[in-house]
């Protein structure tokens, strides 16, 4: 196997990801060659998305775009957890079926998902459309003498018939050993074991097993999806960084216990703070999306997002959403105005090398957003001095941009954003008018209190040798 080699230029690096498990960067090398295969943990529907989820959302669908930029196949498959003891409370404290509590929060996920520009993943399966293949896996990891059935109807696993358990999270069983205990109810043999299958409980939704009614434990979902929707051994397995222990760790070892070679790469982005301090909901620094989207449009957020490298931490705070929508509006802004051009033989080359340098060294997308802007300068440079490459470099910034999903609008419609709704663009035109003529009757006075009265209304002015033009303040 090799590693992805570009489909243009030669100077276009071959695409290394930073892998939790070694704990290094490494040529990413799919199992079959020009195709990728991608799993990352996705939401447990009982609550509206926060912020970490967007997160998760963001990394992975510029992943998928930039491979697929690459020319690489990719089969992105992000499950969802529609069974769990969360899950179980909410709807006994709502009084209503887990079936509708989860429903509903299932098409919030995907609100907020397009509201973030993010498309779609290829597959995404559900939990409770799975129960048999968890039995399978369950079962098979019994009769390799993995797992034991409990007399209280649970079914555990038996962690430490795993040697290589605590490899992912860099955590010796012996470390972990401390401090552990069994809980009310639990039937463990050991502390450390957990639960494959819960035995029913009264008023819980439950499905026949070998073992008695029950359900699945939550760590059982993502072995049994993943393989069933990209076999035994795939090539990335991704999610945010709280999943690596215990979730993954107990991942690897279902899998690999019951002789699945599973995942080839493991990928994690990092922790969302707010303020330098980690969001939590006991702290009260939690924020859902569609909080904050009435106050910062999704493009906002993405770009918020994506200005932050995935493994690092995240942090939220008001003034850094400013910046990110002033960021945007520096790029719109050099889009404006600019009709599409083709673009001259060799004219983008370095560009996109440099684009693909950044991005082919583990996702690293604030230099590419440092490029943006870069090519943004140039293209303000060559318009204010009428070069006529300019709207082609403009198209190779729609182009370049849009590989991490952002500068797919109108200029003007995002540029005046709300405002364009909120305030009568005739009326705007006539006070832009009127300025322009007191400033030609040299009237400085009155063209200031016009701009004063322009921007109290939320509408900023822009000079230009083409004319007046306005946008949201």
């Amino acid at each position: 196997m090799t590693a992805i080699a570009s489909t243009g230029p030669d100077l276009i690096p071959a695409i290394r990801i930073y892998d939790t498990l070694q704990r290094r960067k490494v040529p990413l090398e799919p199992l079959l060659p020009g195709r990728v295969g991608l799993y990352v943990c996705g939401m447990t529907v009982y609550d509206y998305c926060h912020l970490g989820h967007a997160r998760v959302m963001v990394t992975f669908d510029t992943v998928v775009r930039y491979l697929r930029a690459r020319g690489l196949q990719v089969t992105y498959v992000r499950n969802i957890t529609d069974i769990d003891d969360k899950i179980i409370r909410r709807a006994l404290e709502r009084r209503e079926p887990i079936q509708t509590l989860t429903a509903r929060f299932i098409d919030a996920m995907h609100e907020d998902e397009a509201a973030l520009l993010c498309r779609p993943p290829d597959l995404e399966p559900r939990a409770t459309e799975h129960v048999g293949s968890m039995q399978r896996l369950i079962g098979e990891l019994i009769a390799r003498g993995h797992a034991y059935a409990a007399t209280n109807g649970d079914v555990y696993y038996a962690v430490r018939s795993f040697p290589d358990y605590g490899r992912l999270s860099g955590k010796s069983i012996d470390e972990l050993a401390v401090g552990a205990r069994v809980e009310a109810g639990e039937d463990k043999r050991d502390p450390l074991d957990f639960a494959l299958w819960k035995a029913a409980k009264p008023g819980e939704p439950s499905w026949p097993s070998p073992w008695g009614d029950g359900r699945p434990g939550w760590h059982i979902e993502c072995s049994a999806m993943s393989a069933d929707a990209l076999g035994c051994a795939f090539d990335i397995h991704g999610g945010g960084a709280d999943l690596q222990f215990p979730h993954h760790e107990n991942e690897i070892a279902q899998s690999q216990a019951a002789g699945c070679a599973f995942a080839r790469h493991w990928m994690h982005n990092g922790f969302v703070r707010v303020n330098d301090e980690k969001m939590s909901k006991s702290l009260g620094n939690f924020f859902t999306v569609r909080e904050l989207l009435p106050r910062y449009e999704g493009e906002v957020l993405r770009f918020f997002i994506l200005a932050s490298h995935y493994r690092s931490p995240l942090n939220y705070g008001e003034d850094a959403l400013e910046q990110a929508r002033a960021g945007l509006t520096r790029l719109y802004t050099a889009l404006r105005g600019l009709a599409p051009g083709p673009l001259p033989e060799g004219l983008g080359t370095e560009w996109r090398e440099r684009f693909h340098a950044a991005m082919s060294d583990d996702f690293h997308t604030p230099t590419a957003v440092a490029l943006l802007f870069d090519l943004a300068r140039e293209i303000n440079r060559l318009r204010d001095e009428g070069s006529e490459v300019a709207p082609p470099l403009a198209m190779l910034l729609r182009e370049l941009g849009g590989i991490l999903g952002l500068l797919g609008q109108d200029p003007e419609a995002f540029l005046r954003g709300a405002a364009a709704d909120e305030v009568d663009a005739d009326w705007v035109a006539e006070r832009i008018a009127a300025r322009t003529a007191a400033r030609q009757a040299r009237d400085f006075a009155r063209s200031d209190a016009i701009r004063d009265e322009l921007a109290a209304a939320g509408i900023a002015l822009e000079d230009g040798p083409t004319g007046t033009i306005w946008r949201r303040a």
